[in-house]
């Protein structure tokens, strides 16, 4: 991929619209076209960025070009958004200047994914860090649910921004995110009950229907089928590319990120779902008998559902729809509603639910998001808000709308103007005034407190007797008919003899982008914005937490009589402090268009572009940044680039770089007054001047390349000319080598063959002298043998026979002697010989089964019925009798052995087995561990005998735990005590007691059923020991200490069963709030060491390692 080095390198059109020569409406549209063809969507004005939405995806987002630019000069590279939030955050970081980024434009054009852009990149390119990439992602993370609640489908966009948004992203000196806060700004809560045709209500609403599961429809009371609700129109319902399901679970999963618990999530789908039941409450007509109207609900099931939901009882609700109740000072006066009244008041509670929601739901996220440190932050706001806008039928919020895009261009006027001029004055550059169109009386005309359009709208809303529409625009015709930017039908401006296209219920203003016709149908109502005091009773009085928060003027105890202040007047101070704030920060903008309305690629229409260029005053701001000098540039980049076009700056200038800028302008001789030299930068006045310095350059280069071809083409071939006549000479000396070599090989090879010869003549000859010599030798031995063998044979066979006579004589003598003695006991062995033969025989028999039995006996457990195979059938019942008896006896042997300490262990493990076996994964691993107790021997430890002697009663287990801080899930070293009264928490290392709370205090146990050894001992409520909360404790020893405190509650008639309960989420009280501690399971990182970190103020999370 090609990087470019310099906006005017490769340029398609023009990069910056300031350099654009001729300088015209038509010009400008044509640059865009071009540069839009070309998927060059991003374009310049000065440190403006044009951004033009492609309706497709670009690979212009990837990680490698958010590391091409970053830390890279604003004018460095190609246009692009990275370019702008990388220069804003360098800003931030280095030079320690507040920022906003501000994005503008019609919806459709862009600006949400515009916000998601920056925010990523400043994301990608800020520290890493466990805690800094939680902050990120619950930054991130807040889009996903701003968008859901926020966000509807109209015909201009099909995910466009029903409200402001303000951003500030805190930063630490390190340029690292600590948190955020979050400002939203005239939520269209219109739309909560009437959408226009082909649009759709807010996505949230679609995407609970779509997305939520079986049982949560049901907890819910709602169906899946859009058609059973009044408040989804059906004509849009489905909106090609989203996924309403898919994006419901990416907003569940990213309210869990921020911080939200889930019976806070629980409470908001009721709020929604309720909104949705309000919607299908419809009324009947019934005539009283004085005469007058009153109103009836036709159906009360919705009614009653909505108010199972939200905890009011139905007839209090019921009332409030059909009565209003009035205070002036002391009296009170309740009057009927007719069905008009009716439906008026369940939709203003509808909008007025769904937008106090919306707002708690930005709090929310700013308490989760917010910087945890108190020590100063930079800022770097995002404002991503509606864009001018100009429809056939213009109402109030387009007003209020048009109001604050009039407000931004002022303030955008203002700082690009005070921006252009300190930078001037820095530079030591003459200031000139520029004149441009001030739109400062336009803003008067709306928000003047004495004859601002808002003023007089806030004076007829509050003013007695009869207050409509038509009065509103009487009034206005009568104060600002002679302004020369409002137009009627009965001012002077509106010339209404000719003017047919200005109906008599309107009035038309000349913003500065152009003339925009307002109906003043509703004004009144919609500024009003008013509840009727009934209804927040009402609410209030639900056992809804939420609905308690977020309709607090319900109050009966604070009843304020006052009225509240009216929609215009709210927005108008938003809309103040949020200039206030704005003009504390450096500004940096970014223009969002749209190129058609058929929300397709590649297609570019003139007229709609032509009009938003218009009412976003790009060509005015062009202007202003030529009214000066159009093109500035510091000496080094320019001396670097121009360098070429001078022999004395070429190829190396050794000088200051402005002097060899002045040489290289006087070499050129450039008119003087087309530039002048700053303290740092050179400003160029016209383009023109500019590109004649291109496209001198872009020739210069084409002869220094041909020169680099040439001096390259001369080394190539002197280099291959070397390379072959050293290689020549390496091959000769190579041969000549080889050549000698084998010439000494033949040589070496004759005269090895004539030495092997002469070599073995002697050795022949040698061979037959020692061969004759030893034949000699070997003929006197041999017949030296054999005359010694004879002489041998004839004494032997002398000794035998010598040897066979005496044997003879004595074998004779033996069988005399035992034929007399067989004649001499033969009557007595013939009697007893076969009984004695038979006894014998079984004694050796049983002699050799016990002694074989004694050699293969089993061993002494109890638990092994192994035992030796029978030898002989006739020894079955002795065999079975025999291991009969030896069990019984290796039982009492091993009966024998128990101490009564002993006993009691084994006691214990019963019972730890029948609380904790197939419960927790921690048990079997602490079978066939002893329970020890006393672990830290600490009535001989002297270390402790101060904390031994504090201990009245017998110490029954002695630990070291850790007791876990809430704060950031660390664990701090505690000696744990536990005596048959209560148990003890002292310091370590000083032996000192945090806490001694006695055993009825202590209600129940939870633990997970996890490989850790994290327990929480819950205590009982308004105890002393629970003033500060239960304990959360960790310890190597789990399975032993909470097996000792159930057989303590077990032995004591007095006090309850102790409740032992084994979760892997519990709630755990830490002085006045309730923490979440929830067990998952993770792959180990730090070895198998169990991790416990803190996800937000409500939630603790335990990491246990996968087991392998």
């Amino acid at each position: 991929m090609e990087v470019k080095t310099s906006l005017l390198d490769n340029m398609i059109g023009v990069g910056d619209m300031v350099l654009l020569e001729p300088l015209s409406e038509d010009s400008f549209l044509e640059n865009l076209r071009n540069r839009f063809d070309h998927n060059e969507i991003y374009t310049y004005i000065g440190s403006v960025v044009i951004s033009m939405n492609p309706y497709r995806s670009l690979p212009i987002f990837t990680p490698d070009k958010v590391e091409e630019y970053r830390n890279r000069n604003f004018y460095e590279l190609s246009p692009h958004i990275y370019a702008l939030a990388d220069e804003a955050y360098r800003s931030l970081r280095d030079q320690d200047k507040d920022q906003c980024i501000l994005i503008t434009g019609e919806s459709g054009a862009g600006k949400t994914e515009a916000s998601k852009l920056v925010m990523s990149y400043v994301a990608a390119v800020c520290g890493k860090g466990q805690e800094v990439n939680k902050v990120k992602e619950q930054l991130l993370q807040s889009n996903p649910v701003l968008e859901a609640f926020g966000n509807a489908k109209t015909v201009r966009n099909d995910n466009s921004s029903r409200f402001g948004k303000y951003m500030d992203i805190e930063f630490d000196f390190k340029g690292d995110p600590l948190g955020g806060v979050i400002s939203n700004y005239l939520l269209e809560k219109s739309r909560v009950v009437k959408q226009p045709r082909g649009e759709r209500n807010f996505h949230i609403f679609y995407q609970l229907l779509s997305g939520a599961s079986e049982d949560t429809l049901k907890k819910l009371k709602l169906d899946r089928d859009f058609s059973k609700y009044n408040y989804l129109s059906l004509d849009s319902a489905a909106v090609n590319g989203l996924d309403d399901a898919a994006n419901f679970r990416t907003v569940r999963n990213a309210m869990q990120i921020v911080g939200f618990m889930e019976d806070e999530v629980q409470s908001v789908l009721e709020l929604v779902a309720a909104v949705l039941k309000l919607g299908n409450i419809e009324f009947k007509h019934e005539s009283r008998c004085n005469g007058t109207d009153e109103s009836r609900i036709k159906d009360k099931n919705d009614l009653k559902e909505m108010c199972e939901l939200l905890g009011i009882e139905q007839s209090v609700l019921e009332r409030a729809f059909s009565y209003r109740t009035v205070e002036a000072k002391m009296e009170k006066v309740s009057t009927t509603l007719n069905v008009a009244q009716a439906y008026y008041a369940r939709d203003a509670l509808a909008k007025n639910l769904y937008s106090r929601l919306f707002s708690w739901l930005v709090t929310r996220i700013n308490e989760s998001i917010k910087a945890q440190t108190k020590a100063r932050h930079k800022v770097m706001g995002v404002l991503d808000i509606y864009g001018f806008e100009i429809f056939e039928d213009n109402s109030f919020e387009q007003f209020i709308i048009n109001y604050c895009n009039e407000k931004l261009q002022q303030i955008f006027i203002e700082l690009t103007l005070r921006e252009e001029q300190e930078e001037y004055v820095r530079e030591g550059i003459e200031w000139t005034n520029i004149e441009y169109f001030n739109n400062a009386i336009i803003c008067d005309l709306i928000e003047n407190n004495q004859n601002g359009i808002l003023a007089m709208l806030d004076e007829e809303c509050l003013r007695p007797g009869t207050v409509t529409d038509e009065t509103f625009l009487d009034k206005l015709n009568t104060i600002c008919a002679e302004h020369q930017h409002f137009e009627s039908r009965l001012s002077k401006n509106s010339k209404f003899l000719t003017d047919h296209s200005l109906p008599h219920n309107c009035f038309r203003i000349q913003h500065y982008a152009g003339k925009v016709l307002y109906r003043v149908e509703g004004f009144v109502d919609k500024n009003n914005d008013l509840l009727y005091r009934d209804l927040s009773q009402a609410m209030y009085k639900a056992n809804h937490s939420l609905i308690k928060q977020l309709f607090p003027e319900g109050n009966p105890a604070k009843v304020n009589l006052k009225r509240p202040p009216t929609a215009g007047s709210q927005f108008k101070t938003s809309v103040g402090t949020l200039m206030k704030n704005l003009q504390t920060k450096n500004p940096n903008y970014i223009r969002c268009i749209k190129p058609n309305d058929k929300k397709a690629s590649h297609i570019f229409t003139d007229s709609l572009v032509r009009h938003q260029v218009r009412y976003l005053g790009l060509m005015e701001n062009v202007r202003v940044r030529r009214a000066g000098y159009a093109f500035r540039q510091a000496y080094e980049p320019c001396l670097e680039r121009y360098k070429m076009l001078c022999k004395n700056t070429w190829p190396h200038w050794r000088g200051p770089a402005r002097e060899g800028v002045e040489v290289l302008m006087a070499d050129l001789q450039v008119p003087a007054e087309e530039f002048s030299y700053g303290r740092s930068k050179i400003f160029i006045r016209n383009p023109r001047t500019l590109f004649f310095l291109e496209e001198r350059r872009r020739q210069c280069l084409q002869d220094l390349a041909t020169l680099i071809q040439k001096i390259y083409r001369g080394w190539k071939c002197r280099s291959h000319f070397l390379l072959l006549k050293k290689s020549q000479i390496v091959v000769a000396a190579w041969y000549r080598r080889y050549a000698q070599q084998k010439k000494y090989q033949k040589i070496k090879s004759a005269t090895t063959v004539v030495q092997s010869y002469a070599r073995g003549w002697q050795a022949r000859k040698l061979l037959r002298e020692l061969k004759y010599q030893k034949r000699c030798e070997e003929a006197v031995t041999t017949i030296a043998a054999y005359w010694h063998g004879t002489q041998a044979r004839r004494e032997l066979r002398r000794l035998k026979e010598e040897a066979r006579r005496k044997h003879a004589v004595a074998v004779i003598w033996a069988y005399w002697q035992g034929l007399k003695v067989r004649r001499e006991y033969r009557k007595f062995f013939r009697a007893n010989a076969g009984k004695k033969i038979y006894d014998f025989t079984i004694q050796r028999i049983m002699q050799k089964y016990f002694l074989g039995l004694k050699s293969s006996l089993p061993s002494m457990s109890p638990v092994d019925r192994s035992w030796p195979a029978r030898p002989y059938l006739f020894l079955d019942g002795v065999h079975t009798e025999l291991r009969k008896i030896f069990h019984l006896w290796r039982c009492k042997k091993y009966r024998g052995q128990f101490t009564e300490e002993k006993k009691a262990v084994y006691e214990e493990k019963l019972e730890a087995s029948e609380i904790f076996k197939d419960k927790k994964a921690l048990y079997p691993s602490s079978v066939s561990q002893p329970f020890k107790g006393d672990y830290l021997e600490i009535s001989k430890n002297p270390k402790y005998q101060k904390l031994s002697s504090a201990v009245d009663d017998k110490v029954l287990l002695a630990d070291v735990v850790n007791k876990i801080n809430r704060a950031n899930g660390k664990g701090t070293a505690r000696i744990f005590l536990l005596t048959k009264k209560n148990f003890v928490l002292a310091d370590q290392k000083t032996g000192q007691v945090k806490a001694s709370v006695p055993l009825p205090d202590l209600t129940s146990v939870s633990v997970s059923t996890q490989s850790d050894g994290f327990f929480a001992l819950k205590l009982k409520e308004g105890s002393a020991s629970a003033v500060k909360g239960d304990f959360l404790l960790s310890s190597e020893h789990l399975i032993e200490i909470i097996t000792k405190l159930h057989r303590i509650g077990a032995t004591t008639a007095d006090r309850e069963q102790l409740n032992i309960d084994i979760s892997d989420e519990f709630l755990v009280q830490f002085k006045q709030d309730k923490v979440c501690v929830k067990f998952i399971q993770a792959t180990p990182k730090n070895g198998n060491t169990v991790a416990c970190k803190r996800k937000n103020n409500r939630l603790l999370e335990v990491s246990v390692p996968t087991s392998p």
